[in-house]
């Protein structure tokens, strides 16, 4: 009797051992998942706030520029735009959706002493923030934000709700295109009318500049427009959320 109940109580704390050491396992292993997760969080963040001083520095600014967290416009993406923009100094840059990158481009025309941003925005609240911030950083002259409503149009064949772009200049050569809008909530793939819209309007050599591209539905976005604009040539750029700038280089 004495034998099976000591084999039991062995089992019973041998299992119990195994299962205590299970546990303790799985707790080193989270806790070095919380570590290298802590890690990557905080290189990221020493890298915005790297690009953000390198934002202010390149363009001199005087005054805050908008919020870059949520919604808006990371600091790298930003850095990325104003490096082109004062490398390139490009005539007429268009962008779909208006705020921070706004501003960050309209100094840069500034700087330049040519340009113009030409803005589409479809919200109106954010089209008056904008106005309201350009007007702040005396930049006004450089930058146009144009009321542009989501409205039903067809491109590829499918239905999509896009910018009304009747309030760009008629005619115009994009040098530069900066697509940060539609909100991904408005369509699957919701910025994929800026090829078939506006890639006809690029100038020779011109950059497009897509944020938000580490997301499924702009690697989505980005497959289709290889396949539809083989001229259009893509390279992916490191950023918080994703990039990607595009060259358009025509066939002689």
């Amino acid at each position: 009797m004495f034998p099976v109940m000591s084999l039991l109580c062995i089992g019973a704390t041998l299992l119990l051992c195994a299962y205590t050491l299970h546990k303790v396992r799985l707790i080193h292993l989270m806790l070095h998942d919380v570590r290298d997760q802590s890690h990557t969080e905080s290189t990221c963040l020493f890298r915005q706030l790297e690009a953000l001083q390198a934002l202010y520095t390149d363009l001199g600014l005087s005054r805050s520029l908008p919020d870059t967290r949520g919604w808006a416009a990371s600091p790298d993406f930003l850095l990325e735009l104003t490096r082109h923009a004062l490398a390139d100094a490009p005539h007429v840059v268009v962008e779909c959706s208006s705020g921070t990158a706004t501003m960050v481009l309209a100094r840069c025309m500034q700087i330049n002493g040519v340009g113009k941003v030409y803005s589409l925005e479809h919200d109106p609240a954010y089209a008056r923030e904008t106005r309201r911030e350009l007007e702040r950083h005396g930049l006004t002259a450089w930058a146009e934000v144009i009321d542009a409503p989501l409205t039903a149009q067809e491109f590829a064949g499918a239905m999509w709700p896009w910018y009304a772009t009747d309030g760009l200049p008629q005619g115009v050569d994009i040098d530069m295109l900066v697509i940060g809008g539609p909100p991904q909530a408005t369509r699957s793939c919701a910025r994929y009318p800026a090829g078939p819209a506006l890639f006809v309007c690029l100038s020779p050599g011109a950059a497009v500049f897509l944020d938000d591209a580490r997301r499924h539905d702009e690697q989505q976005i980005l497959r289709r427009w290889a396949n539809e604009y083989p001229e259009i040539e893509q390279r992916q750029l490191p950023s918080e959320k994703g990039a990607a700038i595009l060259r358009y280089r025509p066939r002689a």
